[in-house]
């Protein structure tokens, strides 16, 4: 497992991370599901856990020493996200205001044309923005649907941006087209904990996801992979969504944590709000067991004080998407988050890897 030490004394050196080799089962999991041994897994879920239920002191100063030991601790990642096309997807992610099995008041669109992502491109790089992600509310797209937003990545790639894509479900092939035309990230969230997925989503499973992540991994382009909290799981089921993700053969480049938006119209509406400080452990902890991963700060930041941003930051996030909104949801607007970043003296970062560290 890896090993972590804390210490009162305020001359620390950073911790050293070691992890266990990855092994994955035959079903791909990494080993954190609830139905057998994950003792080889890199983080086994009980350890992540363990994490979870430190008390908050000693779990934010090692999710600092962790963050420190990799990244510049005042820098934060400005990402754009914008819809392309939305609205009308086959699927029934019980969150997702984009279901056509559900009236959330959201009406589908066609895909956008390279004129109209140019102009959103352009604004987002001029307000600061480094990295540009588009969603489409697809299932899984078409060829000649991946045919055209290889043209939209090349309008980003133009305007000296990452490109990054979130489409649904890819083929091998599809991935490898997508790389061809420029993309750095592809996003595609795990969503829960595995043995909690069936409860959120009937129309696709767990497997899918994973299948789809080969396929971008193989096709070497950067994995965006992260969760949304808050969905009525429970600690242990948080800490099974994150041994997921810290357990693929590669932990993904990018971890979007998100805050569940209660959309009326949803199924998940009338969710109970999650306790702030239990989001703020769970960047802890996707600190902690992701360390040279991008951290972001997502869906649900407009409902958030800046003190509870300010503990997230503290607590390893390192990026937030950028601008009024996301897909179909609100996110705090642009002089909100300069005036917030200000008070805490972080400034923008630009596309930067982690400093990895040899054992």
């Amino acid at each position: 497992m890896s090993q972590y030490t804390t210490s009162s004394s305020s001359d620390v050196k950073p911790i050293q991370i070691v992890p266990k080799k990855s092994v994955l089962n035959s079903h791909g999991c990494g080993g954190d599901c609830t139905d057998h041994d994950d003792s080889q897994a890199r983080w086994p879920r009980a350890k992540v856990l363990d994490l979870f239920n430190l008390p908050f002191n000693d779990l934010m100063w090692q999710a600092q020493q962790v963050h420190r030991q990799h990244w510049d601790a005042n820098e934060i990642e400005h990402a754009t996200l914008l819809s392309v096309k939305t609205g009308g997807c086959p699927e029934d992610c019980g969150y997702c205001p984009q279901s056509a099995s559900y009236d959330t008041g959201v009406e589908a669109s066609k895909l956008m044309s390279p004129d109209e992502v140019r102009e959103a491109v352009i604004a987002a790089r001029d307000a600061g923005a480094s990295r540009f992600c588009m969603g489409a509310a697809w299932r899984a797209p078409k060829d000649r649907d991946i045919e055209k937003v290889a043209e939209l990545i090349g309008v980003i790639k133009q305007e000296g941006l990452e490109a990054c894509c979130t489409l649904g479900m890819l083929t091998d092939s599809q991935a490898v087209s997508l790389k061809d035309a420029g993309l750095d990230y592809y996003n595609h969230n795990l969503d829960t904990a595995p043995e909690l997925y069936g409860d959120i989503i009937s129309t696709r499973d767990m497997q899918d996801r994973l299948d789809t992540l080969s396929h971008v991994r193989s096709a070497n382009i950067k994995v965006c992979s992260g969760g949304i909290v808050g969905m009525g799981e429970t600690r242990a089921g948080r800490a099974g969504l994150i041994a997921q993700l810290a357990n693929l053969p590669t932990f993904p480049e990018s971890v979007p944590i998100n805050d569940l938006v209660r959309v009326p119209g949803t199924p998940l509406a009338d969710t109970p709000e999650l306790d702030p400080l239990e989001f703020v452990r769970t960047i802890a902890v996707a600190r902690i067991t992701m360390p040279t991963a991008r951290v972001r700060l997502s869906a649900g930041r407009q409902a958030m004080s800046d003190a509870v941003q300010a503990m997230c930051f503290l607590a390893g996030a390192n990026s937030i998407f950028y601008g009024d909104k996301l897909l179909t949801t609100g996110n705090p607007d642009v002089a909100r988050d300069h005036a917030l970043l200000a008070k805490l003296g972080l400034r923008s970062g630009k596309a930067v890897t982690a400093r990895v560290i040899a054992a």
